[in-house]
C-alpha cells in the first residue's frame, strides 16, 4: 500500500507575532514530551540511534539539539498552531494575575459561605 500524506492546507494562515513567539515554547515542550516517553521506555542518550541498545543522540536538553532537530520540532509546533487557527479557533493569552486574583476571590467566597452555613440546616 502506498501512502500519500495530505496535511491540511494552512498556507493562507497568518499567525500573530504572539503566536509565532509561542512556537518556540511549543517546540521545546514537544521535545520534552518525546524525550520523557523515550526515557520511560528505557531509552538513553547514545552517539547514534541504536534500536537494540535503546540509544538516541537526541536525548539531550532542547538547547543541545542540532539545529535541524529543533527545526523539526518548530515546524510541528508551527503547523499545529496554523491548523488550530485554520479551523476557526482563537488562541488568546489570559491575564495570569487577573486569573489568580479571580480564583482567590472565588475560593475565599466559597470558604466564607462554608463558615457561615449552619451544617444542621437543610437547603
Amino acid at each position: 500500500m502506498e501512502y500519500y500524506p495530505k496535511p491540511m492546507d494552512t498556507s493562507q494562515v497568518k499567525l500573530s507575532q504572539e503566536l509565532l513567539d509561542l512556537t518556540e515554547l511549543l517546540a521545546r515542550n514537544t521535545h520534552e514530551v518525546w524525550a520523557r516517553q523515550r526515557v520511560a521506555e528505557g531509552w538513553h542518550h547514545g552517539p547514534a540511534r541504536n534500536e537494540a541498545k535503546k540509544e538516541h543522540p537526541c536525548l539531550v536538553p532542547y538547547e543541545q539539539l542540532p539545529e535541524n532537530e529543533r527545526d523539526y520540532d518548530r515546524n510541528t509546533a508551527l503547523q499545529t498552531l496554523m491548523m488550530i487557527v485554520a479551523l476557526g479557533f482563537h488562541i488568546e493569552k489570559t491575564d495570569i494575575e487577573k486569573t489568580v486574583i479571580e480564583k482567590t476571590v472565588i475560593e475565599k467566597t466559597d470558604i466564607e459561605k462554608t463558615e457561615t452555613t449552619d451544617p444542621t440546616e437543610k437547603g
